[in-house]
């Protein structure tokens, strides 16, 4: 039998949800994780659990990533740009040239994750956080519902 390195087995059996509404942001990928955390106070009753955030939206995504330097947000920008560029023939093109592109860069990152809660706290890695990748010129505002389900 392998060993285990889990907490002890907590009883009771705690969901909660809420739609987090991010104010506009210009294009490119943002950390957000104090955002995140600002909005869930309930977050510090959770022992143990998972998070699960699902951005609302098909031309933003979610991810997580390296939190400490701002370059890699810059470069993963650059990259995207590469890897799906907005001047080939899309046949969406009615909401502009930035959409389409958009929609597949959301495809190819997604619109969730979720993340473990310990002792009240979001497990992220030394280096990581929550980004909100923007893939559009004027996004707007966007919406996230943050569901938690754990013990106390």
């Amino acid at each position: 039998m392998a060993a285990s390195t889990s907490k002890s087995l907590l009883e009771g059996n705690l969901w909660m949800q809420r739609s987090i509404h991010l104010k506009a942001r210009s294009r490119g990928c943002h950390l957000i994780t104090d955002d995140i955390v600002k909005a869930v106070p309930e977050l510090s009753l959770f022992k143990i659990g998972l998070a699960h955030l699902l951005i609302q939206h098909t031309s933003a995504s979610l991810s997580l990533n390296e939190n400490w330097d701002p370059s890699v947000r810059e470069d993963m920008e650059m990259m995207l740009n590469k890897i799906v560029p907005e001047n080939l023939p899309y046949k969406h093109s009615c909401e502009g040239s930035d959409d389409m592109p958009a929609h597949v860069k959301a495809a190819f990152i997604g619109s969730s994750i979720t993340i473990p809660i310990t002792d009240g706290k979001f497990s992220l890695g030394t280096w990581q956080g929550i980004w909100l990748c923007e893939h559009r010129n004027r996004g707007g505002g966007r919406s996230i519902v943050l569901t938690i389900q754990g013990a106390k």
